[in-house]
């Protein structure tokens, strides 16, 4: 197995180990976090740094996984996905062996795909998304850079989200449906229209909150 540092130790890295491990791939060896987290464990891995350190380990370790979560906003993820690149760390995509990505897709470095998910022939999935347990990803959808596609939601086909969006838990998003960048679709919604203007938004009928 190869080994792997994890960067974040909240509960989207409790997931994710949970992902790694079944895959069989590769080794947790420790996990980036903030300083007064050191020396703590994360179900049975150490945090072992901080993402100041990542040049440090990548001699050592070439293959990180961002652990860190999305909802509110993409910027941390972006931020350390940065950082791995430019220490000259790799972002391997992760791929739960109880998914299902079709031969078709293509999915893009730094992506984990969640137990149960689903994406479907045609389907493009950007960088360091994360794609949750049992989300839906239908045929020639196109998901930007750093989205986060939460548990249970679907994405139906030809539908297009930009960078850095949050389509929260249980939502749907409409065939041929433009989700402009930086938009939060909060739990439970349904996208029946384009958004051309980022914000937050919710409910059946969608309505914009801030």
């Amino acid at each position: 197995m190869k080994p792997i540092i994890l960067i974040g130790g909240g509960g989207h890295c409790i997931s994710c180990i949970d992902v790694i491990e079944q895959t069989g791939l590769y080794q947790i060896i420790g996990i980036l976090d903030l300083p007064e987290k050191i020396g703590q464990k994360i179900l049975n891995y150490s945090v072992i740094g901080t993402d100041n350190e990542i040049e440090q380990f990548v001699m050592e370790c070439p293959d990180f996984l961002i652990t860190v979560g999305q909802i509110k906003s993409a910027s941390i993820r972006e931020m350390i996905f940065n950082k791995v690149k430019l220490a000259g760390g790799n972002l391997p995509i992760i791929i739960s062996p109880i998914g299902n990505v079709s031969k078709y897709a293509i999915i893009e470095e730094g992506t984990i795909v969640m137990h149960h998910a689903l994406v479907n022939a045609g389907a493009s999935i950007g960088k360091g998304c994360i794609l949750n347990s049992k989300s839906l990803i239908e045929h020639q959808a196109t998901i930007g850079n750093f989205c986060h596609i939460s548990t249970a939601s679907v994405v139906n086909g030809k539908t297009n989200i930009a960078d850095c969006c949050f389509i929260g838990s249980n939502s749907v998003v409409a065939n041929n449906i433009h989700v402009t960048a930086n938009t939060i679709i909060a739990a439970g919604s349904q996208v029946l229209r384009n958004i051309e203007l980022s914000g937050t938004y919710i409910g059946s009928p969608l309505r914009k909150i801030r």
